[in-house]
């Protein structure tokens, strides 16, 4: 493998520098919203009418980010091309009474959260970041806060008090998967922690979304720098991919009109069920406004949705070289080998050969390679947002992503070049030709 070019390290700059800003769903929304914004796109708020000027909006709900551009539609039937994706990684996530004492140690009540690769956080430097809710007047207000200082470490027993562990660890999450965070017998109030980092009193502190979060930032790996590491790939890569693109799409001109729209997602990890899941009504309603924004009502909705393509993104298993016969054997996917169409018959992608045509000329026109993959039929294969949002607008769906190795462990390991291919195709199906 050759060095990887000059476009290719600029998006994975870029990429780690999105992972290292978004230890958690609302941190990637904000760092999203801030590439959005300084690309000329405008914030709405839900309860606020929308504009109907043509232009690039988005709006946020949580740890969900829906955006869109009208400038290249011809109307409210204009056929709509979105991506969609998610920006919930595993985690272990903090209780809402988390102080914990211990055999003379100060402990951090948490839950797993997610398909989480449990040894992968154990003997490792971990911070706590996300959302709180504070007292404000009479209300509440949001905050996010991270902490990057080491305070938290899941210890691994030692090998010596349990020689079974070269087979493989029994862990139990409510006794082995505790982190610890000081010594003592005194309990520590982590309400009042947190409301110390952020400068309020602790009884200003109504209510947290708070998870813990991996030190080690995100970088270029590899003799050649042909690979990056990093927590959160699954599904930050295509969150970055995907701003990246409607970004480009919004910018330049395009030769067949579309309405672009994104769609990062909460919850994908644990079911889509929320007020700002796949499964929510978010997208269906942000849709009919759009709609309504230029001009039309749901007649015209279902119309423009009845043309409409949407690319559900999410990463790939990359053929993993010590593990080989745990793929396909006919369908290798290789690192740096461009996006992954994902297929299963089960519709737990939602690929058709609809679909998969409509993004295999979107690669066509970005002049990248495309691959394609598929779960051996005799193994469980896992789903995306995909079937969800597919079921719940009618609309033709295909599921792809980038080649990915350690999927769901604290950090994951992706190609370089691929980025680079990867928001090439995600801008070019934006704006077919």
């Amino acid at each position: 493998m050759t060095a990887s070019s000059s476009a290719a390290m600029e998006v994975g700059a870029g990429l780690v520098e999105y992972l290292n800003a978004a230890p958690t769903p609302f941190h990637a929304c904000a760092e999203s919203a801030r590439m959005l914004t300084e690309a000329g796109f405008r914030q709405l708020a839900e309860t606020d009418a929308w504009p109907t000027e043509p232009g690039g909006y988005f709006l946020i709900r949580g740890g969900s980010l829906l955006a869109w551009s009208t400038r290249h539609s011809a109307g409210p039937t204009t056929p709509v091309r979105m991506i969609g994706a998610h920006t919930d990684s595993p985690n272990f996530r903090i209780k809402p009474q988390p102080d914990v004492t211990r055999a003379g140690w100060q402990l951090l009540g948490v839950e797993p959260y997610g398909g989480i690769i449990a040894p992968s956080w154990m003997d490792r430097d971990l911070g706590v970041a996300g959302r709180v809710a504070v007292r404000d007047g009479s209300g509440a207000r949001e905050a996010l806060f991270r902490v990057d200082d080491p305070i938290l470490r899941i210890s691994r027993l030692a090998i010596h008090l349990d020689r079974s562990a070269r087979e493989g660890e029994q862990l139990n999450p409510q006794q082995h998967l505790v982190p610890h965070w000081g010594l003592g017998d005194a309990t520590v109030d982590f309400r009042g922690y947190l409301a110390g980092q952020l400068g309020v009193a602790a009884g200003d502190v109504l209510g947290w979304d708070a998870m813990t979060v991996d030190l080690q930032p995100a970088a270029f790996f590899g003799r050649d720098r042909e690979l990056i590491a990093g927590a959160r790939m699954d599904n930050l890569a295509t969150s970055y991919a995907g701003t990246l693109a409607l970004i480009r799409a919004d910018r330049d001109g395009v030769s067949t009109p579309t309405t672009q729209v994104l769609a990062l997602f909460d919850h994908e990890e644990i079911g889509s069920v929320s007020e700002r899941g796949a499964q929510s009504a978010l997208l269906m309603t942000t849709l009919e406004r759009i709609t309504h924004s230029l001009g039309g009502d749901r007649e015209d909705m279902h119309r423009a949705l009845a043309g409409s393509v949407i690319a559900s993104g999410d990463m790939a298993h990359a053929t993993h070289p010590n593990y080989a016969d745990r793929h396909e054997a006919e369908h290798r996917i290789a690192m740096n080998g461009g996006p992954v169409l994902k297929i299963n018959t089960n519709l737990r992608y939602a690929t058709d050969s609809v679909g998969a045509a409509a993004f295999s000329l979107a690669c066509e026109q970005a002049g990248v390679p495309v691959q394609a993959f598929v779960v051996r039929s005799d193994l469980p294969c896992g789903s995306t947002v995909g079937p969800v949002t597919s079921a719940l607008t009618g609309v033709t769906t295909v599921d792809f992503g980038a080649p990915t190795l350690s999927m769901h462990s604290v950090r994951e390991l992706v190609g370089t070049e691929d980025q680079r291919m990867y928001a090439d195709a995600l801008t070019a199906f934006l704006s077919p030709a």
